[in-house]
């Protein structure tokens, strides 16, 4: 059983013990009860370091606590918020990847939801990780709704000039995201270019279907690296393993 220790101490300390977190994505949205708890139970038999929590913009926020208890219910893995909204935030999840989109084009995006959010985190007294969040990719929902403005392809010292100003802004960790059902995920060009400049906790999702892919993100440079759609997949279990062992 996890010690009661802060969250971001926690990370720090698996981190050093392993080659990189493996940080399973559950959408709200996406799962039942009977299959969240069938989910939960398969990620903690695989030791995954913890999980991250959110979905679509706008989120029922009962059922986000719901889902949250369910989880909590099963096993004693750290919960993050990974909010798409201020409408993400819950009082049970253990932190919150406090996200500031900064490739987006709308400053709702940057500052503004960060402002609105900002009380109800310290009323819930939720611990947080400043995260600077980048979206590389074009054609997902979440680069859409963001209105993130994209990379240009074989340019990774771009990616790298925003991870610079994340580090000079004391940003603790970097979240570089291709986009759920992405066709391709973050570049090991990107990644090994964002390494050289950013020393915080640097965060891979988006495209990570396999265990192949995995092991290429983490020699890259990800400290850690986030698994969404692959658990919508029935018999996601023995790729899902293999994923886990990568990080060992």
């Amino acid at each position: 059983m996890r010690s009661k220790i802060p969250l971001e101490k926690y990370l720090i300390e698996r981190r050093r013990t392993k080659k990189a977190l493996c940080m399973p994505l559950i959408d709200v949205s996406k799962f039942d009860k009977e299959r969240l708890r069938y989910i939960t139970i398969h990620l903690h038999k695989m030791g995954v370091d913890a999980i991250l929590i959110g979905g679509s913009s706008h989120i029922d926020q009962l059922l986000l606590k719901n889902q949250i208890d369910v989880i909590k219910e099963t096993t004693d893995i750290p919960v993050i918020l990974f909010p798409g909204n201020i409408t993400g935030i819950s009082p049970n999840a253990d932190g919150i990847l406090f996200l500031s989109l900064l490739n987006s084009l709308d400053p709702y995006y940057i500052i503004g939801a960060q402002v609105l959010g900002a009380p109800i985190v310290h009323k819930y007294k939720l611990e947080v990780l400043p995260t600077a969040y980048l979206i590389v990719h074009s054609g997902t929902s979440v680069a859409f709704i963001g209105r993130a403005q994209p990379f240009p392809d074989g340019k990774p010292e771009l990616v790298a000039m925003y991870a610079l100003a994340a580090k000079y802004m004391g940003m603790r960790y970097l979240y570089l995201e291709a986009g759920s059902g992405a066709k391709k995920s973050v570049s090991e060009d990107i990644i090994k270019a964002v390494r050289k400049v950013y020393d915080g906790m640097l965060i891979v999702g988006g495209g990570i279907t396999s265990h192949q892919i995995a092991r290429s993100k983490i020699r890259a440079g990800a400290d850690a690296i986030v698994i969404g759609n692959l658990l919508e997949l029935r018999g996601f279990e023995r790729e899902f393993e293999r994923i886990v062992k990568e990080t060992i």
